[in-house]
């Protein structure tokens, strides 16, 4: 089902109930007039109202109705006919929220934003006072903006960028798709002409950037990643490394996606993920230093040696 219209079908249920509550026994074909459906529409969205309710999903906690031939009794409604009550938690994660895309440069219907968040800081009331949020952007703020606008205005890019996972600075001509923020960090998302696929570029890595005189088009293949399991999403063709860690090391498994992680000793995990590319785990084992030692690939380990030999000769020192 398309956005728009699962929005516009949960706003109905959402009506539904109270609706019901308040006329016990009407008429299928009175209700869906009222409503502004079908009556095919309304006993689908019966249907789908049956299998809604509390946390549990068991027989006590599923809305229920009672259908009398053409006419229908809400029976159970599952504390749907109460107002929603915020608890100051999740009031306040809504506050944090709403203030992140208020403070996005370039955020559609600011205003409908700025309002629901004036209504939620109302109701939370001395909660907002006590706890007052600020909120801080990603930096490049500046340059986000000038990004959201070429999004906007439908225009191709051409971007200097610096890509970590080969420590390489390339030049590229982009056709944005959409800008976001993820994991603290704003992204423009754009089909690269050089590697023909989707890319994210982090905003903070685009060191310049000129807005051509022609239309961004990305393909038809071109489609929008799926980011809600994290911006690196590791494949199966991504070569495997084995690091044995210390304990300064081990925030690297809080911060990348492993795949095992097995505790040797109190002072050592032996730790296995996915690397884009070897040359980026060769910088993240030369940045932990004494704290990891690479367990495999032996070629991972090799270009360790190299590159800390280049580094130790620099300084007159050579190794055994």
């Amino acid at each position: 089902m398309p956005p728009a219209a699962s929005a516009d079908r949960l706003g109905r249920l959402l009506n539904l109930v109270p609706y019901l509550l308040a006329r016990p026994g009407i008429r299928i074909v009175e209700a869906a007039d009222d409503l502004g459906v079908t009556e095919r529409q309304l006993r689908e969205d019966l249907e789908l109202l049956w299998v809604c309710g509390l946390p549990g999903y068991g027989p006590g906690d599923l809305i229920d109705m009672a259908l009398d031939g053409d006419r229908v009794t809400i029976t159970y409604d599952a504390g749907i006919d109460r107002p929603l009550r915020l608890t100051p938690d999740e009031a306040l994660a809504l506050v944090v929220a709403l203030r992140m895309l208020a403070e996005t440069p370039g955020t559609a219907n600011r205003d409908a934003v700025e309002r629901a968040l004036a209504k939620i800081e109302s109701a939370a009331g001395a909660l907002a006072e006590a706890a007052p949020v600020a909120v801080q952007l990603p930096g490049n703020a500046d340059r986000l903006a000038t990004i959201r606008g070429a999004v906007e205005r439908r225009r191709a890019l051409h971007i200097t960028y610096y890509a970590a996972t080969r420590d390489e600075t390339t030049e590229r001509v982009v056709d944005p798709m959409r800008v976001l923020v993820a994991e603290g960090h704003a992204y423009l998302e754009a089909w690269c002409r050089r590697a023909e696929a989707v890319r994210l570029f982090r905003v903070d890595r685009i060191d310049g950037m000129t807005e051509l005189d022609e239309p961004s088009a990305p393909p038809p293949q071109a489609q929008p990643s799926d980011l809600s399991e994290g911006v690196f999403l590791p494949t199966p063709d991504y070569p495997l490394i084995t690091l044995r860690v210390g304990r300064g090391g081990r925030w690297i498994t809080e911060y990348y996606p492993c795949e095992e992680v097995v505790e040797e000793s109190p002072d050592h995990w032996l730790v296995s993920m996915r690397a884009a590319d070897l040359g980026w785990a060769r910088r993240l084992v030369l940045g932990l230093g004494p704290e990891v030692t690479v367990v495999s690939p032996p070629s991972l380990a090799e270009a360790v040696w190299d590159q800390a030999q280049v580094a130790l000769a620099a300084y007159g020192v050579e190794l055994d």
